[in-house]
């Protein structure tokens, strides 16, 4: 059976019944979570109040990005920065380079701005509304949801990727993403209603509207996977829909993924003795204020003779040298295949307008994202 609209609605109304084991849900979930939450970088130990900055900076590195890549990154930040007010104060560039490797650089970029904004309009404290935090820059729905419930208690139900998972299994949801997304934050904030349910701080779930959002998170992670579940471990699973059924690794359901026409390009690693020729990226855009070696256009249909056409004009270049094979990328929307061609100038070559001379002991300074790494890589190999 699956989950009809009616059939939501008696579910979400008989969880006002406290008899019913549906209205236990929240409290079973944070004497779970008390027992097994993850130790992260940017989580207070328990009973601590969680840092506003901390949770901020965290919840716009991990936007599309996994834990464990975070970590390192979140470290590097905090160790150079350990407040708003010192993140506010540094230039754009240093905050580039400190988030290379990352990727979606728009974040970086954004990041940069909402510290200043923070620092410039609200004295260096955050906004502790879910609307006060979205009129940040760079702080859409969820992440305003999930500082808002995290840093300042409010009750709100932040829908990550694992929520979505847990709920959509949980309450069998048949319509597919993104058109369940709705729906499934709906069905979520049911989680947090339950109050005065259970023992010791679990009983208390509506003022840790934060911990039963990152319970969920946890379950998601590390019981709810995408694959082979551990339901036997789920405190939610006496309610699960999809477990009773048999087929919760079906859940979420997707509709078929859009993938953006394959496009094509040339990049010119050029030497000068030890340094390199490099360009910054245009402010707004893909890759908006990073640092790439020169490229033709990205096009859908381009050969390599007119890619070709599109390199830069030095002088002492007879011949550009094309390297075997192609560097491969896949951004959000589309894939990119680059041909790399490589030449060498002697040291008197001046750099094109809008191009510099970069040491090449000196790249890991620059906010080269990791196509160009893979370019300037296959640049250099035999």
């Amino acid at each position: 059976m699956t989950l009809s609209g009616a059939a939501i609605r008696r579910k979400q109304t008989s969880s006002l019944d406290p008899h019913d084991t549906a209205a236990a849900g929240p409290a079973l979930l944070l004497e779970w979570y008390d027992r097994h939450r993850r130790a992260l970088p940017w989580r207070p130990l328990s009973g601590e109040r969680a840092d506003p900055y901390r949770v901020w900076l965290s919840e716009i590195m991990l936007q599309q990005t996994g834990v464990k890549t975070v970590g390192p990154y979140f470290e590097k930040f905090l160790a150079r920065w350990p407040d708003v007010d010192a993140l506010g104060r540094a230039s754009l560039d240093d905050v580039l380079r400190m988030w290379a490797g990352l990727g979606y650089y728009s974040r970086a970029r954004n990041l940069h701005a909402c510290a200043v904004t923070v620092l410039r309009d609200h004295d260096g404290a955050f906004p502790d509304t879910e609307q006060g935090l979205r009129a940040l820059p760079g702080i859409g729905p969820y992440t305003a949801a999930a500082i808002a419930a995290i840093a300042f208690g409010r009750r709100t139900m932040p829908v990550d990727g694992n929520i979505e998972r847990v709920v959509s299994r949980l309450f069998a949801v048949e319509e597919p993403l993104p058109q369940a997304k709705p729906l499934i934050q709906r069905l979520a904030t049911t989680l947090l209603a339950a109050t005065g349910i259970g023992t010791s701080r679990a009983g208390d779930a509506e003022s840790r509207a934060g911990d039963s959002a990152q319970a969920l998170m946890d379950l998601g992670s590390s019981i709810c996977t995408p694959k082979k579940p551990a339901c036997a471990l789920c405190p939610l699973n006496g309610d699960c829909m999809s477990r009773a059924r048999g087929d919760q690794e079906t859940y979420p359901r997707k509709a078929a993924k859009k993938t953006g026409a394959p496009r094509r390009g040339a990049a010119f690693v050029v030497t000068r003795g030890d340094e390199l020729l490099v360009r910054t990226r245009p402010e707004k855009g893909l890759l908006g204020g990073m640092t790439e070696v020169p490229t033709s256009h990205w096009l859908d249909a381009q050969d390599d003779k007119t890619a070709l056409k599109q390199a830069p004009i030095l002088k002492g270049i007879a011949r550009w040298h094309r390297k075997a094979g192609v560097v491969t990328h896949v951004f959000t929307h589309f894939p990119l295949q680059l041909t790399v061609y490589t030449a060498t100038v002697d040291a008197r070559a001046r750099a094109p307008e809008g191009m510099r001379w970069v040491p090449v002991s000196t790249l890991k300074d620059e906010a080269l994202p990791n196509l160009m790494r893979k370019v300037i890589a296959h640049g250099f190999g035999e």
